[in-house]
């Protein structure tokens, strides 16, 4: 029998492959193609609209760094908003902060569906968590209309196509930053700088309209191709890059007794450290309107 390939279409000039060795899940959702399938070195890996999301393998690059480091940068959350993060990757993270809640808010539920039933490891349990208040509905009306506030927004997206492309618009932002408490961190992903660097200049552009402390910070993540992964933070709380706020992080990672396989408070601090050539993409004269309070 000839091996069946899943060949990813983010890209109109480059391609990845990962060889199928098992389809768990195909099928279209209200709002999307979705495949699950097994790989013999990534695990399980969940693909939308013939895009990588995550992998059982190499999916703690990601679901870490986008949810400890604005978690441990504040300092003292008590409430987490997601938008999207319809694996599960990010509700367990911060769940993992134990006095912290989170509202998750996911359009698309049979991708939360297949996840617990196909990819469990990735929630962990999280979605049965009594601090866990997960809605299915649109994060962008959610936002513009909700009058909760929240310490950290954590905004898990898809690429900007797709059900993805509304959150990347200035008005979601600014609705993000009106349900962000004093003090409080936007956090959200920006792609992969080498492949798609209009990503990170637009959404780093957008923020720093309106947010005092806009900053760019890396992961890596395997299957997400071209090196570096981008991720935008926005707030009024620095990002604890310096030898004091190293320390502070050390202290609350220590506090919160975290077994990590990415994030510690040296790569926090390490994180906002940018190549040159992504240090460029941040516009050196965007106008400041105002911060989130």
């Amino acid at each position: 029998m000839t091996s069946r390939w899943f060949a990813e279409q983010l890209y109109p000039h480059y391609q990845q492959r990962i060889l199928i060795d098992e389809i768990l899940f195909e099928g279209r959702t209200a709002f999307q193609d979705a495949l699950i399938f097994r790989n013999s070195y990534f695990g399980r890996v969940l693909t939308l609209d013939g895009v990588v999301q995550t992998t059982e393998r190499d999916e703690f690059c990601y679901h870490e760094m986008i949810t400890h480091v604005p978690i441990i940068a504040h300092g003292a959350v008590g409430s987490v908003l997601i938008i999207g993060g319809g694996d599960g990757g990010v509700l367990r993270e911060a769940l993992r902060h134990p006095r912290v809640s989170v509202t998750m808010i996911e359009l698309d539920e049979t991708v939360v569906e297949m996840c617990r039933e196909h990819m469990p490891s990735l929630s962990a349990g999280a979605f049965d968590d009594p601090r866990a208040d997960v809605r299915y509905m649109d994060g962008v009306k959610f936002v513009s209309e909700t009058d909760q506030r929240f310490d950290v927004i954590i905004v898990d997206s898809t690429d900007p196509i797709g059900p993805g492309e509304v959150l990347f618009t200035q008005e979601f932002y600014a609705d993000c930053a009106r349900c962000l408490s004093e003090k409080g961190i936007l956090v959200t992903q920006s792609g992969v700088p080498s492949l798609q660097e209009d990503e990170a200049r637009a959404t780093y552009r957008r923020l720093k309209k309106l947010f005092t402390d806009p900053a760019l910070y890396l992961t890596q993540v395997p299957t997400y191709v071209g090196g570096f992964m981008a991720l935008t933070w926005a707030g009024t709380r620095k990002a604890l890059g310096t030898p004091a706020g190293i320390k502070a992080a050390a202290a609350r990672f220590k506090a919160a007794k975290l077994k990590t396989d990415y994030y510690n408070p040296a790569i926090h601090a390490a994180s906002f450290a940018l190549p040159e050539w992504i240090a460029r993409l941040k516009p050196k004269t965007a106008h400041r309107s105002h911060t989130q309070r």
